[in-house]
């Protein structure tokens, strides 16, 4: 005789501690989890992102850059004395448009040939473009004009004709230094190392102005 088997589904309820498991108080919420899940998944693609990048050695890049125009200026520093006797030193905005750095350079060649250099830097001893010291400029510009000037400051004492009323383009002498006289208490000239050929002001006190030229 053959037997019927059948399956009953028997419910068995939960109490205590296992119910209290099956209970939340906070609700599941699908999205939060799903940008928790997306998260590290792009966490996990910058982890696995190769740290170099190669490429053919005829291999060509383009990069698209702004032009950028700089404009060279003169700079005028005014030099003045403290009480101590100390000597400070202040830039001043660039005197490109000024009427007497134009009025110079429109009234003497000297004055003109020199301006070209504004901008080249110190260098002690040097008498080229690359480079010029005081007298290595003065020398330098007057060299153009046929006219041979020593290089050294020292030596200027003893050259030309010493005058009263200078005239841009007349030399600036003082213990140490020389410049060339640009005009009503402009001059251009080599500094100190770590400053440029710049007009500024005549900061020498009593200067004597030497003329080379007729």
């Amino acid at each position: 005789m053959a037997a019927a088997a059948s399956a009953a589904l028997i419910v068995v309820p939960l109490t205590g501690a296992a119910a209290a498991a099956l209970v939340t108080t906070e609700p599941v919420t699908p999205d939060a989890a799903n940008v928790m899940a997306a998260n590290l998944d792009h966490a996990q693609d910058v982890a696995d992102a190769p740290t170099q990048i190669s490429a053919d050695a005829d291999a060509e890049f383009a990069v698209d850059a702004p032009t950028v125009k700089v404009k060279k200026n003169p700079i005028v520093v005014h030099r003045s004395t403290t009480s101590s006797g100390a000597t400070t030193v202040r830039n001043s905005r660039p005197v490109v448009a000024s009427a007497k750095v134009k009025q110079a350079i429109a009234g003497s060649s000297v004055i003109a040939y020199a301006s070209n250099f504004v901008g080249t830097p110190y260098r002690s001893g040097g008498s080229t473009p690359d480079g010029f010291d005081c007298s290595g400029f003065v020398s330098y510009v007057y060299r153009h004009f046929g006219i041979s000037l020593p290089h050294s400051s020292s030596a200027y004492w003893n050259v030309g004709t010493r005058v009263s009323s200078p005239k841009p383009g007349d030399i600036i002498v003082t213990s140490g230094h020389v410049a060339l006289y640009a005009g009503s208490n402009l001059q251009i000239d080599a500094p100190v190392p770590g400053k440029t050929i710049q007009f500024r002001a005549i900061w020498q006190n009593n200067p004597t102005y030497i003329r080379v030229t007729d």
